[in-house]
């Protein structure tokens, strides 16, 4: 009887062990998000799912389903068209930062910064990132702003960071 209390206990340790180890990449987290359609349908037609499920490590800046509904009408299908291509992806990669860039981190580096951060993109453009109202927001190189709603959405390949609004570059 003490054999299999301990042969149950040691299959439900390696059991727990093997689901907090098997995390998901940057796209499977927005891939299991029901708000974030849009954005998989973007990274697909992008063709960026293999990179952004590679090693990374990436910070996604990942907005939500009525981000893209805020843009103008016709942006969203146009961008998907494969002749846009090429500008979806740096619209898409204006997003993503390398490394890993917790929450913490954003807030020291802007902290540090004298109430503001300057972010490289993947993309090469930059995102300025300061506090208003107690919450971290993104200014885009046009002036858009987007408010980080949810933070530090962890995957084995780096993290993800929900925001209320697209950002562009220039």
């Amino acid at each position: 009887m003490k054999m299999k209390f301990f042969a149950m206990a040691a299959i439900a340790i390696t059991s727990a062990f093997t689901s907090a180890t098997a995390q998901k990449t940057v796209v499977d987290i927005a891939v299991g998000s029901k708000d974030h359609s849009t954005l998989v349908a973007a990274v697909k037609a992008a063709g960026l799912v293999e990179t952004l499920q590679s090693a990374g490590p990436f910070t996604v800046f990942a907005p939500v389903n009525a981000a893209f509904g805020k843009l103008p009408a016709g942006t969203v299908e146009t961008l998907l068209k494969p002749e846009n291509k090429s500008t979806l992806t740096k619209v898409l990669t204006y997003h993503v930062v390398a490394g890993n860039l917790d929450a913490a981190a954003v807030v020291k580096a802007i902290t540090d910064g004298g109430g503001k951060a300057a972010v490289k993109t993947v993309s090469g453009g930059t995102l300025t990132a300061s506090i208003k109202d107690g919450k971290v927001i993104l200014t885009d190189e046009n002036g858009g702003v987007a408010t980080v709603v949810a933070t530090d959405l962890k995957a084995e390949n780096g993290l993800v960071h929900v925001i209320d609004t697209v950002v562009l570059p220039k």
